[in-house]
């Protein structure tokens, strides 16, 4: 089966079939999370374009000639690979596949012209060890199957840029080793986005959930546009401890391009109380049925009613607390805990961008 649509298959569960991301939202379904429609391209798509493009052997020899401590060797990998990306066309068999499963897509959903996100889903992401959040890429408000496939490779070269490809060396690793499924997932109409950890992300305490929101996708939020609201929500009373507004310039509606916030909705909270605490009430039953602390992006939809708005988009282990001990996070010195909270807790290999506090909110990465 190369394009899954069934959530409940068997196969929707493999992780080399459907990569992290597919895993995440194929459980959070499973447990009655709400999510948004959509398909998983499998990574036998991706392999058989590689195959029988010869894509494969080319990319090897200029992997094989990185100097990996060299960022101008990586640089010039990365342009190498994707001019012989965006001069490859998908084989007509595999593009008629895509576009069919998105033509399902759009026919389940009944909007002819359904506008998608086409988000990366590799087989080595968001895993308990390596997330490689932000490592690959999300395109928003695709429509038609022509834009769908173009992007659906886009997602495949992003497994090739030198971020993507430092990081998996880092972990050991060829970047041709990872795999990569493809989810193609109806765009949410998002009023506000964001993130929400089953933990405090500054200082891992385990008693807190913590959100962070901005008006609009999470674009603005991920490029380090804006600043977003932060709440804190006791985890075991649900009571909220902390509001903080944030100053919120601009915001993402739809696609790419973005607009001024007027000047009374900068500082005015993007989430009401009652849908704070139903984010959080959605986190402690994912924290629960996964067993470990997690990492969830969420949209609040703006077409939708007060209660039936609320969209999950992705969830993940939360990798940087729940790998240490809890007696070493609580010894972590306070200047430490406070540069973690300023600056945003960057992963390794994220190159500085706010990955671990807002990543891929409102399909933005």
């Amino acid at each position: 089966m190369t394009i899954l649509t069934d959530s409940t298959a068997p196969e929707a569960s493999d992780l080399s079939l459907v990569g992290g991301k597919a895993i995440g939202l194929a459980r959070m379904t499973a447990g009655g999370i709400p999510v948004a429609p959509w398909l998983t391209v499998s990574t036998r798509v991706h392999r058989d374009f590689l195959e029988q493009t010869q894509l494969n052997a080319h990319i090897e020899s200029v992997v094989e000639g990185i100097d990996w401590h060299s960022q101008d060797s990586l640089a010039e990998a990365e342009q190498t690979i994707a001019a012989v990306f965006a001069e490859t066309p998908v084989p007509p068999a595999i593009a008629e596949d895509i576009a069919a499963g998105y033509r399902g897509l759009a026919e389940r959903i009944g909007v002819p012209e359904l506008s998608v996100a086409v988000r990366s889903s590799a087989t080595a992401e968001d895993t308990p060890d390596s997330s490689f959040a932000g490592e690959y890429e999300t395109y928003v408000g695709m429509v038609g199957a022509e834009q769908v496939i173009e992007h659906v490779k886009l997602c495949w070269a992003s497994g090739f840029t030198a971020h993507a490809m430092a990081y998996a060396h880092d972990r050991g690793f060829s970047p041709l080793a990872v795999s990569m499924a493809v989810v193609v997932q109806k765009t949410v109409k998002a009023r506000a986005a964001g993130v929400m950890f089953t933990l405090s992300p500054a200082t891992g305490d385990r008693s807190r959930i913590v959100v962070e929101a901005s008006w609009g996708i999470g674009l603005a939020v991920v490029g380090g546009e804006v600043t977003p609201d932060r709440y804190a929500v006791d985890k075991v009373s649900l009571n909220i401890l902390e509001r903080i507004p944030g100053d919120k310039r601009i915001e993402y509606l739809d696609g790419q391009r973005s607009t001024p916030v007027e000047e009374s909705r900068r500082a005015v909270l993007c989430l009401s109380d009652s849908e704070v605490l139903e984010l959080a009430r959605l986190g402690k039953t994912l924290e629960k049925q996964q067993g470990v602390p997690q990492d969830i992006e969420f949209a609040i939809d703006r077409e939708l009613p007060d209660g039936a708005n609320i969209i999950l988009l992705q969830c993940r282990p939360e990798t940087v607390w729940s790998t240490r001990k809890r007696a070493a996070a609580a010894a972590l010195p306070l200047i430490d805990q406070v540069a973690a909270s300023v600056f945003g807790l960057g992963k390794p290999g994220s190159a500085g961008r706010r990955d671990l506090v807002l990543g891929e909110v409102g399909h933005a990465r």
